[in-house]
């Protein structure tokens, strides 16, 4: 299961390969944990990687998720996505990353380490093409993930038909229209309804996904579904995720602890 891990200050930062039946092939993860779980186990955040990046992106543009795995007693598992969007693919078979990363990779997780196994100690988040991919895969599985978090993310996939290898997964805008409108975000806002998740988004000022986020949060209030919408100087930069997450990881604890006190309450 494990190829190789590396103890810096106490959490380990684990490199695995998780199979994918659907896929039939093996994705490799990286997962960050305390080095001891605490209670009754611990509550995970899954990170998703923008366009471009890997299973290692995360930790390495943030290492500090080792002082907050330790400090918060969390875990972060954060797969490679490829160029995925993060969906299901209807043309490519070894592309069906919604079925991985919600009912694959949590099961995989969930035997391997000590986790609270309810979807209220469940997050998911992710930075451009990942944002995308939280929204997507927390709105359709709101089983799985009570809250999700997007950085910068391209929430309306329509205004950029040739860019990021979309037209790869889903077909050409020009010749498959509908895949267009069935696989962007925005028009799965349905599927949900207030209070179905904890949802926080982002996005600076200066970002090429600025008017899409805007046009995403609008549709959230038109719908009555009560949100976080941040923004604040910045571009699509690391600079910018760096201190995103930050934010983002303060909201999902919230949200953890809140259950807590409901249990205690219970």
């Amino acid at each position: 299961m494990v190829c190789g891990w590396t103890s810096l200050q106490a959490a380990k930062v684990d490199t695995v390969w998780v199979n994918s039946p659907k896929m039939g092939r093996n994705i490799r993860t990286v997962i960050v944990s305390p080095d001891h779980i605490e209670g009754n186990g611990a509550a995970v955040i899954y990170l998703l990687h923008g366009h471009g990046g890997e299973e290692k992106t995360w930790i390495e543009m943030k290492p500090e998720l080792k002082t907050y795995a330790d400090r918060e007693n969390l875990i972060f598992v954060c797969p490679n996505g490829e160029s995925s969007w993060y969906w299901d693919s209807p043309l490519n078979p070894t592309s069906q990353f919604e079925t991985f990363v919600s009912r694959e990779l949590v099961s995989f997780v969930d035997r391997s380490y000590r986790t609270q196994l309810r979807r209220e100690k469940r997050a998911i988040a992710g930075l451009s093409m990942g944002g995308h991919g939280a929204m997507w895969l927390s709105f359709r599985h709101k089983d799985v993930f009570g809250a999700a978090g997007s950085m910068s993310g391209g929430l309306d996939i329509r205004p950029f038909p040739d860019n990021w290898n979309m037209k790869d997964q889903i077909g050409a805008e020009d010749s498959i229209r509908h895949n267009w409108d069935d696989y962007t975000v925005i028009n799965q806002i349905g599927k949900i309804k207030n209070g179905d998740l904890q949802l926080i988004i982002d996005c600076g000022y200066d970002d090429f996904f600025f008017g899409v986020n805007n046009a995403f949060n609008q549709k959230l209030l038109e719908k009555g579904i009560m949100h976080d919408f941040i923004v604040r100087p910045g571009g699509h930069t690391e600079e910018y995720w760096s201190n995103s997450i930050d934010y983002q990881i303060l909201f999902f604890l919230k949200y953890f602890k809140s259950h807590d006190k409901h249990e205690a309450a219970d």
